[in-house]
């Protein structure tokens, strides 16, 4: 059978002045009829670049020797071409569902569009086609959907809507461009079951992803790419279980999980912008991290009956807990169960309806920010996304040097302790004049633990730090966060849905629903004999590595 994408000697360059910037390097790449292909690799490898050259969306000059998609010789197509192609051929699922859905038009309107029946209102055997639709992509009580915009559905409705508009006119290929990164693993699951269910039924799947264990659920063959090039493929079983190539091999040492705890997931041999060698052939031995000191006699942070209540419901309803020096504490559960409040309140950003927070045996909720004042150094906040949280106009030394500002560093001193804390995560003085947009997703995410660590606080947040980062740059983020933290003694309440990240870095977890503590304990025990029906049921929905 002729296959339905037949690539040969594939180039992508982008326009640089009078010279070309090339990004992919002559890679092959086929897929075949109910087939589902994988491509992995870092940010950067050249992935998703790769994945909108199939539907034109590039931006970039495309070479080939043959380009062949679904029967048509694209090369030369020009954008009205490249439309008849989209949605009836070729159908595309993005990373974030909330930014590819048009905010101002209701679920039924876009399906309508992606029908080929655009306008304000939708006929009547459109609704039913879109009303089956939704209800084929798991989406309850779709009648209920048809008339709601974007916002007013979940993460993982969002991300069903968006795959019903990509299938909504029977294209012979589906390209998922991360289509789950950031969701939590129970919404994970449900993306993930309605991608197996396709591809039972004979649909043809190009799948991206930097998740190495969603694409051992999914995918029949891997492609390994690396700086444009492809550096191994195979059998998806094979690739996992027995690869070949020494980047593959670190790209699988790299993934979190109970048998990495305390060891480092990244190698040692790094290059002098601090990402692992692409050059390396020593990989990842399990090398271990320093020894961590918990001091279970220094309380630092007591948190004991927060409730928290928004609209007639509760956000929070009776959490308590306490961190002690040096001890690493998790909160997992779905998107909603509360996590990212109780770390607000714990900061003080907003105030629980009832119950107290005390840091270092003092009390810190219900006071004015006056009195928290003189206190907020010791307690610093690692964001998920790092460039949100900088001052484009400042500087990195700036964007460090305003963490210490509380404890009265100034001059000298200020700049010598910004030194030696971008030292310390392994970008030094030479990155003091650089500006956040001139830096790397990895670079941006250590300013940020420098930015932390600067004041030398006793309690660190960290909420979601690694979700948007890809499998090596987040090893080598929980490397520093671990060594760091074993360095400095520092507590750490680290908030995540990736289960992997929490076994691998914390002491102990909370397991967290519906604003509930449902299960806590030492996170080896919680997840290897867990107690509680929902524990059970996010530990069974993350996907795993053979």
């Amino acid at each position: 059978m002729m296959p339905l994408v037949d690539i040969r000697d594939l180039t992508i360059a982008f326009p640089r002045g009078s010279q070309e910037n090339r990004v992919v390097h002559g890679i092959n790449l086929t897929i075949h009829e109910g087939e589902t292909v994988a491509l992995v690799g870092e940010s950067g490898s050249g992935k998703s670049v790769t994945a909108r050259a199939l539907i034109g969306l590039s931006g970039a000059v495309v070479g080939a020797s043959r380009f062949d998609i679904v029967g048509d010789g694209v090369l030369g197509f020009r954008e009205r071409d490249w439309r008849r192609l989209r949605g009836s051929k070729i159908g595309f699922v993005l990373q974030d569902a909330l930014v590819s859905l048009d905010p101002l038009r209701k679920v039924s309107q876009q399906l309508a569009d992606a029908f080929g029946h655009p306008g304000y209102f939708v006929r009547r055997d459109v609704r039913e086609e879109s009303r089956a639709l939704l209800h084929s992509v798991g989406i309850p009580d779709p009648e209920r959907r048809l008339p709601q915009y974007p916002h007013q559905l979940s993460g993982g409705l969002r991300q069903r809507a968006l795959i019903a508009t990509a299938i909504a006119r029977r294209p012979s290929l589906l390209i998922a461009d991360e289509p789950t990164t950031a969701l939590d693993a129970t919404v994970q699951k449900q993306i993930l079951d309605l991608f197996a269910e396709r591809k039972q039924a004979g649909h043809t799947l190009l799948l991206i992803s930097h998740d190495l264990a969603v694409v051992a659920r999914l995918a029949d063959r891997v492609l390994v790419m690396k700086q444009g090039k492809i550096v191994e493929e195979g059998p998806t079983k094979q690739i996992l279980s027995e690869p070949a190539h020494p980047y593959t091999r670190r790209l699988l040492d790299a993934v979190p999980s109970a048998s990495s705890r305390g060891f480092r997931l990244s190698p040692a041999t790094q290059t002098e912008d601090n990402a692992p060698s692409l050059h390396a052939t020593v990989v990842c031995q399990r090398l271990p991290l320093p020894p961590k000191r918990i001091d279970a006699a220094q309380r630092v942070l007591s948190a004991s009956g927060l409730v928290k209540r928004y609209g007639g419901g509760f956000a929070v309803n009776n959490v308590s807990f306490e961190l002690a020096a040096g001890e690493a504490l998790g909160i997992v559960g779905e998107s909603g169960s509360g996590k990212t409040t109780v770390a607000k309140i714990v900061l003080g950003l907003i105030e629980p309806d009832s119950g107290t927070v005390l840091v270092d045996g003092q009390p810190w909720s219900h006071r004015s920010e006056a009195k928290r004042r003189a206190r907020r150094a010791s307690m610093q906040l690692i964001a998920q996304d790092a460039l949100s949280s900088f001052d484009p106009r400042y500087t990195v030394e700036k964007i460090v040097g305003e963490s210490l500002d509380t404890v009265g560093v100034f001059g000298r001193d200020r700049r010598r302790r910004v030194i030696e804390v971008l030292d310390a995560v392994r970008l030094g003085a030479t990155f003091l004049d650089r500006y956040p947009r001139e830096l790397s997703g990895g670079q941006r995410q250590r300013v940020a633990i420098a930015r932390a660590f600067a004041p030398r606080p006793k309690l660190l947040i960290a909420d979601e730090p690694v979700s948007a980062l890809d499998v090596s740059v987040q090893a080598q983020v929980l490397d520093l966060l671990a060594e760091l933290q074993a360095a400095s003694g520092t507590a750490l309440l680290f908030i995540s849905h990736d289960l992997g990240v929490i076994h691998h870095l914390t002491d102990r977890v909370l397991v967290m629903k519906d604003g509930r503590v449902v299960e806590t304990g030492a996170v080896e025990t919680v997840f290897a004999s867990p107690t509680h029906s929902y524990t059970r049921a996010l530990l069974d929905a993350v996907p795993a590595l053979p």
